[in-house]
């Protein structure tokens, strides 16, 4: 059987950032299956200079991860109704790599929407860069509820939650795989 490689992206650099109890569990649970490589990608541990266009823009670490990336979990706070600049500008550095990849998301809030507005801003976002969103997004609200002090989770429900996103994401992962390697494409030619 194929491992697929997914990489759980870190919407923010913030200091004081409580949506790094929530990846760090959404990581947690991704190593529990044995069909998926993955690992965490913080934002802060990369270099995005500039606005997102042309090669100056773009970190060559991360290049090499989308490349290799079978899909993407995201997981982020919500600002102001919408998704953290951090996140836009790691996501803009790329394109190509993003094409015909699945997608998906766990928003993060300390009021009690748990990013809904963030995923639905980022949707669009996604889609727009190719990528095919899953609809089975997980909401952490009232994070500080959730989580301890020290990132230990105080609320079980959470792991079938996650598990039920990893489940729609690698089955999305194994079809587009499959069709970007089997079915030609204007985007996937050799």
């Amino acid at each position: 059987m194929d491992k697929f490689n997914i990489p759980i992206l870190l919407g923010t650099k913030r200091e004081k950032r409580r949506s790094i109890s929530a990846a760090n569990f959404v990581l947690e649970i991704g190593k529990s299956y044995g069909e998926i490589e993955t690992f965490m990608v913080d934002p802060k541990d990369f270099n995005f200079p500039g606005d997102g266009s042309g090669q100056e823009g773009k970190d060559s670490r991360y290049t090499k991860i989308t490349a290799k990336a079978d899909g993407f979990f995201i997981v982020s706070p919500e600002y102001n109704h919408s998704f953290p600049g951090t996140l836009k500008r790691m996501l803009d550095s790329e394109l190509k790599n993003y094409i015909h990849k699945p997608v998906a998301f766990a928003g993060v809030s300390n009021g009690p929407w748990g990013g809904v507005r963030m995923i639905e801003a980022l949707v669009n976002t996604v889609r727009e860069m190719g990528m095919v969103a899953t609809f089975t997004d997980v909401h952490f609200p009232r994070v500080q509820d959730i989580f301890d002090e020290k990132g230990k989770l105080l609320d079980e429900a959470y792991t079938a939650r996650v598990k039920r996103s990893f489940d729609e994401l690698i089955w999305m992962a194994r079809a587009l795989k499959h069709a970007r390697e089997n079915i030609p494409s204007e985007y996937h030619k050799k």
